[in-house]
């Protein structure tokens, strides 16, 4: 006795319709790089001393673009835990460029999470809550004084050093760029900068 086929349309794949529609990892990618190399230069220069005598305003606004630049780091960091890392060395390089060029990428990516890790055990030793953007509290403050004035110690030197090594990650893709022509600038930009490239 054979079965009658259901008449219902197959339902369907909406988690792969929405992928489909999403753009691709690369590209989300290459965007958020370059969405953040802005906030990381403006973060190197102006610090919340700078912003305070500004007004509440000015402070809102600095407070705001960093949890933007955090929330990227956080989503870029969970994307490079789930599946690694986007770029993979160019056949051009030579077997120590190759390492140099991973390593570079990864010091990157923990680096920034070692910031945000930093920043959120400011909160946490704080004497005050802290409200990230003006609104989202991100610590419970535990009120640790000499532990507070360490992590911020090694907050900020953190973060320059880390500037260090992005200035070094930049002019290693503009090395390959410029002395390999393998197109490294190229690989890390959107399309559409790709003439000016």
């Amino acid at each position: 006795m054979s079965v009658a086929p259901d008449p219902s349309p197959a339902r369907p794949d909406w988690p792969a319709r929405i992928r489909a529609a999403m753009p691709v990892r690369r590209t989300l990618v290459k965007w958020t790089h370059l969405a953040m190399i802005p906030m990381f230069v403006w973060f190197l220069f102006v610090t919340p001393a700078v912003v305070v005598p500004f007004g509440p305003a000015a402070f809102q606004a600095h407070s705001t673009l960093a949890l933007v630049f955090v929330t990227l780091t956080l989503v870029w960091y969970a994307d490079y835990l789930r599946r690694g890392l986007v770029g993979r060395p160019g056949p051009k390089l030579s077997p120590r460029a190759k390492v140099i060029h991973q390593w570079l990428h990864k010091t990157l990516i923990w680096g920034l999470f070692g910031v945000a890790l930093t920043g959120f055990l400011l909160g946490l030793t704080s004497d005050r809550l802290l409200k990230a953007g003006g609104f989202l509290p991100f610590a419970p403050p535990l009120d640790m004084k000499a532990a507070n004035e360490i992590i911020g110690k090694i907050h900020i030197y953190e973060y320059y050093l880390l500037a260090v090594i992005a200035v070094g990650h930049a002019g290693f893709h503009i090395w390959r760029h410029v002395k390999l022509r393998d197109n490294a600038l190229r690989i890390m930009a959107p399309k559409r900068w790709h003439r000016y490239l």
